[in-house]
């Protein structure tokens, strides 16, 4: 089982490889360590920070509400 969960990407590693992001220059140049990285990618028990998310998104050149929009796509409001 671990091994499944180890190849399993989150919903920010799935936006990451829909875009073919690399994964180290990301990290080279935002500051976010490699393994942070790589654990905010295939853990789903790891949550983002928003300053991670701002700084990879500016990283990437991707607005960051568009990455918000993507990994919380699923939040609805209560009737």
């Amino acid at each position: 089982m671990a091994a499944k969960d180890k190849d399993t990407l989150t919903d920010f590693g799935l936006f990451l490889a829909q875009r073919s992001v690399n994964k180290s220059q990301v990290s080279t140049k935002t500051g976010i360590s490699k393994t942070r990285m790589t654990r905010l990618t295939t853990k789903r028990n790891s949550f983002l920070r928003a300053s991670e998310l701002y700084l990879v998104a500016m990283a990437i050149d991707v607005d960051p509400c568009d990455l918000l929009k993507f990994l919380y796509k699923d939040l609805k409001l209560k009737k």
